[in-house]
């Protein structure tokens, strides 16, 4: 793949797409290219799926005791 390819370079903006940080430009020329090319289009929806999955699966509740040990150890008080 060359630097003018239009996958390439939706692999380079597939990160900050998805973490919106494009400009409004380059959010159009993106979903442009995803609209047109089932490759990328099939790489966006599993970059989204394994986000949303390690967003789930990272949000277990600590464990009684924990944070109130963390805050402790940096020396903050207390959270009730």
């Amino acid at each position: 793949m060359s630097a003018d390819d239009p996958c390439e370079k939706c692999e380079q903006m597939l990160q900050p797409f998805l973490d919106r940080e494009l400009s409004a430009v380059e959010v159009v020329e993106a979903e442009e290219h995803l609209n047109a090319c089932e490759y990328c289009r099939r790489r966006y929806r599993f970059e989204e799926s394994l986000r949303r999955y390690v967003r789930l699966t990272a949000s277990e509740r600590m464990p009684p005791g924990l944070l109130d040990k963390i805050n402790q150890l940096r020396g903050q008080p207390e959270v009730i």
